[in-house]
């Protein structure tokens, strides 16, 4: 007890008593949260109570965690083996085969030879949802791990990330409270995918460092259009070393080709029910077609000077760097352009691990990513039942592997001599000795990743960590208005189905701190007071707004890679149609032709089309924009059908281009489509509306309360 009262004279910033009975809480020194009270003592499995389950042990506020750390270990090692087989987080996901090609010199930062100006390596990749199992959609608003495994000359690299630079928590002690609050809630098995529930806005409003995060997740970047169309981060600031052993920081960005799209919400619930598989198909059926997804690789490199001048931390996972301070710096691409021939084989078990690095890329202190370290081989050896998960083809590195690692189940190597150990002398009786070490092997960074990383052992972080509120707000003031009323309206719906007031109030509190406007459209939609302010435990600071941060503010005007919808029916001119696909086919993208039937359409002239897709089983959501090319016996007979109709409603309501022929008129009216720069006729006005979304509708279609 005398340890945890000295402990809590020094970290703590304030201390209030909950509305819960018996529960006090205090404020570390990065402004965390530590409850105190409750039914009973924190304990190890072992009965051993904790004083503090919110910080690692590490050396000084910045250092590096240490293996020590029974605690962390306990913790997380149990967690890592809580599910068998399937992946706890990012289950459902979809992979690809491909390569990654270097663009840029970048010989000066590393020595990486991945990264080497012309080089071409081949790359396969990951790319899934986090919260559901692997039977669950696509399309939920979620975050999307975006992990790439790089078959380098010097062994195996990967980059294990996510769609959004930023993560929930500054501690990956944290990490089994995160998914545990996120997962269904624990007694009732319910629900999945969803982040919208009592246990997860609970676990998010008693740690304001999620704050940003959930600026993102409550954003359109959580409901992406398709695995094509959206961003990857490595999150984490690592650090890039030289020939010299001279080192930066870098963060790593993957930027879609394609540009950053998505969909509105309304659209996202229902692909669930039109397509459960839409983002695996969608990236199947574009490979399969020749148009392959790429991204560019850019980095941020900053060193320690840059650091240092920051009011926040560069090692704080949940901060990100603008743009406009550490420009994007492009140094390769990433293209996909082979599918998996065995889904088991290479999606099921292919294992990806932050700790596998080569020379020239190396770590920082950054505490979460410390913890992923441990966390992801750990996860992996309990998924596979053996440490030998590496020699399966699509793990195994395509160089060779020369060490001392022996047998253990699934061992498919055959190592031959008695040479199992180093060093020894068995050359001297003319029997193989096996490999040694090597002067270009990987060797760890020997540079300081900031002024407290040296000190004595202490669960503490580091002061700039209690910043929780100024990028949030950075984030906030970068969206465009009706962005903004998409997080609005994000928040408030998932907040809906939170059935704890007291959760909603705090969440609410917190906002507060974010953005008035923001927190003042959430208690609206949610018909509650606004609620007092909560505390913040450090200066909010108003940055400059980064348009890197706003998906509209960069939507990419190409129909490249989209897909459109074109409704035909009998009596359809077919110069008019085939006019139109080639136009289509043209801008490098996908016409898919759709009738009430798929059996053959009479066209005008007398002849015979055959649809791709039946008009029932193929609703709007499932196109980036849609043709209506009609004739008027076949809009008379559309206007009967409640698929037709719904069709052109939703189209419409999802803010999509909509050409339509003259005949197609009365069909339009009956849907409520009224006209605006979106609604053209069929020609190449169409082409040019089918690049976009038209943002400015949407006040027509979806008010503001």
């Amino acid at each position: 007890m005398r340890l945890l009262t000295a402990l809590l004279s020094v970290v703590a910033l304030a201390t209030y008593t909950q509305a819960t009975a018996g529960v006090n809480v205090t404020y570390g020194n990065g402004a965390e949260t530590h409850q105190l009270g409750g039914s009973g003592n924190l304990t190890t499995d072992q009965g051993v109570p904790i004083a503090d389950d919110e910080n690692s042990l590490r050396s000084g506020s910045r250092g590096p965690s240490l293996l020590e750390d029974f605690i962390l270990r306990e913790k997380i090692f149990h967690f890592d083996h809580e599910r068998i087989p399937e992946r706890i987080v990012h289950a459902r996901g979809s992979a690809a085969h491909g390569y990654f090609e270097a663009t840029e010199d970048i010989s000066y930062l590393t020595n990486a030879s991945v990264l080497r100006k012309g080089t071409k390596t081949p790359a396969f990749a990951r790319l899934s949802t986090v919260v559901g199992g692997a039977s669950s959609v696509d399309t939920p608003r979620d975050v999307r791990g975006f992990a790439v495994k790089f078959y380098t000359q010097e062994g195996n690299w990967d980059l294990v990330g996510i769609n959004f630079p930023v993560f929930f928590i500054q501690d990956a002690i944290k990490f089994p409270d995160l998914i545990h609050s996120v997962k269904m809630e624990a007694d009732r098995g319910y629900p999945g995918a969803a982040s919208a529930h009592d246990t997860f806005y609970d676990f998010a409003s008693l740690m304001p460092e999620s704050t940003h995060m959930l600026m993102w997740l409550l954003s359109d970047r959580a409901i992406p259009r398709s695995l094509r169309t959206m961003d990857g981060f490595g999150v984490h600031t690592f650090q890039f070393v030289n020939a010299t052993g001279h080192a930066h920081f870098v963060r790593f960005h993957w930027r879609a080709k394609l540009g950053v799209q998505s969909n509105v919400w309304d659209e996202a619930s229902k692909l669930q029910g039109a397509d459960n598989d839409y983002h695996r198909r969608d990236l199947y059926e574009s490979i399969e077609n020749g148009m392959f997804p790429e991204w560019e690789l850019g980095v941020q490199v900053f060193d320690r000077e840059f650091a240092d001048k920051q009011f926040y931390d560069v090692l704080d996972p949940t901060k990100l760097i603008p743009e406009e301070d550490v420009p994007l710096k492009i140094i390769g691409r990433l293209v996909l352009n082979r599918n998996p021939d065995n889904f088991f084989a290479e999606n099921e078990q292919s294992a990806f691990c932050p700790s596998h690095v080569v020379p020239g890329i190396d770590f920082s202190d950054d505490p979460l990513l410390q913890g992923r370290l441990f966390s992801y081989l750990d996860t992996q050896r309990s998924r596979f039942g053996s440490p030998n998960f590496h020699q399966l083809p699509i793990n195994a590195p395509k160089v060779p592997v020369n060490n001392f690692q022996r047998d253990g189940m699934m061992q498919s190597v055959v190592n031959k001599g008695r040479a199992s150990y180093q060093p020894n002398s068995l050359n001297q009786a003319k029997e193989p000795t096996g490999p040694r070490a090597c002067p270009f092997g990987f060797g760890s960074s020997k540079a300081v990743t900031g002024p407290r990383e040296i000190g004595p052992k202490m669960r503490i972080r580091d002061e700039r960590f209690k910043d929780h509120y100024s990028q949030a707000r950075l984030f906030w003031k970068s969206q465009t208005s009706n962005e903004q009323q998409h997080i609005v309206e994000a928040f408030t719906f998932e907040l809906s189905k939170v059935t704890l007031p007291f959760v909603r109030e705090r969440m609410v509190s917190n906002l507060r701190n974010v953005d008035e406007g923001l927190a003042q459209g959430v208690a609206l939609g949610l018909g509650m007071k606004l609620p007092p302010k909560s505390d913040a435990m450090a200066p909010i600071h108003d940055m400059k707004p980064s348009k890197q941060l706003s998906i509209q503010k960069n939507w990419k005007n190409t129909l490249m890679g989209r897909n459109v919808g074109i409704l035909i029916t009998n009596g359809t001119d077919g110069s008019v149609l085939d006019k139109l696909v080639s136009e289509i086919k043209k801008n490098n993208a996908r016409a898919t032709l759709i009738a009430p039937t798929v059996g053959g359409i009479k066209l005008k002239d007398g002849s015979m089309r055959n649809a791709d897709v039946q008009l029932a089983g193929s609703p709007s959501v499932l196109y980036d924009a849609v043709a209506l090319v009609l004739s008027s016996e076949g809009t008379k007979s559309l206007m009967k059908q409640s698929a037709a109709v719904q069709f052109v409603m939703d189209a419409f309501s999802h803010l999509k281009a909509i050409g339509a022929s003259s005949a197609a008129k009365p069909l339009l009216n009956k849907a409520g489509v009224q006209q605006d720069a979106g609604v053209t006729d069929l020609s190449d006005s169409f082409i040019q509306a089918a690049k976009k979304r038209f943002w400015d509708r949407e006040m027509k279609v979806r008010p503001s309360p």
